[in-house]
């Protein structure tokens, strides 16, 4: 028995060492699966168009592979791009997503979410709309308003045409007469909390107040003063 097992004796120590090596290969390579988010990118969005509806910024992928590859892998390898180039106005659903991910050779796409994105365009338009001042208090006793002003009167919004229908002002932030007593001047912000609109160029107004007294003299004194 014992010359049996002494026999050949390297031969057979080199057959050890390289099934240990074959089954360190084997764990090597044995396969895993890692999840992924992945930044979705859109590109080419055709001049004078933009996106009018929510679409989601990270992808979840599940991604299938050897182990020692996806020891190699950082969410920085992984991508996903639409391209929106040609397109028209309208929506567009972009199924089969695995499809435009940009993947490490080597790794499956197990389970991808969403599985297919809804994308809608519109024309980007312009519409000139009023400027609605907030006003809020009282001039103290004796002292009421008499006009306010904005300059500029009307802004430009721009965006989504669907949106912009519904847009036929923008107001100021308010702004406070309490304790006043006599005309000012206040740049103040201009409010718009649109999805799809912003305002073009002025984002704020220039709010002219004019306050006078309440007192008024008896036509006798007035004679005497004229």
């Amino acid at each position: 028995m014992f010359k049996l097992l002494t026999e050949n004796w390297t031969l057979k120590l080199i057959s050890l060492f390289l099934a240990l090596l074959l089954w360190m290969f084997i764990l090597g390579e044995r396969r895993l699966e890692v999840g992924y988010r992945v930044p979705l990118e859109l590109q080419n969005i055709p001049e004078g168009l933009m996106v009018v509806n929510e679409v989601p910024t990270l992808v979840d992928v599940r991604v299938s592979g050897p182990r020692t590859l996806q020891m190699k892998v950082t969410p920085n390898d992984i991508s996903i791009v639409v391209d929106l180039a040609d397109l028209k106005p309208g929506l567009t659903t972009f199924k089969r997503m695995e499809e435009r991910l940009n993947l490490p050779s080597g790794l499956q796409v197990t389970r991808l979410s969403p599985s297919f994105i809804d994308l809608k365009l519109e024309r980007i338009k312009e519409k000139l709309v009023p400027v609605k001042i907030l006003l809020t208090g009282e001039p103290i006793s004796g002292f009421t308003l008499h006009s306010a002003r904005a300059v500029p009167d009307e802004v430009i919004i721009e965006g989504g045409e669907t949106e912009l229908k519904s847009i036929s002002e923008v107001a100021t932030e308010e702004v406070s007469l309490d304790g006043v007593n006599e005309g000012f001047s206040l740049i103040v912000p201009l409010d718009h909390r649109g999805t799809y609109t912003y305002f073009k160029d002025e984002k704020t107004t220039e709010v002219q107040v004019e306050i006078q007294s309440e007192q008024i003299l008896p036509p006798a004194e007035k004679n005497d003063l004229e």
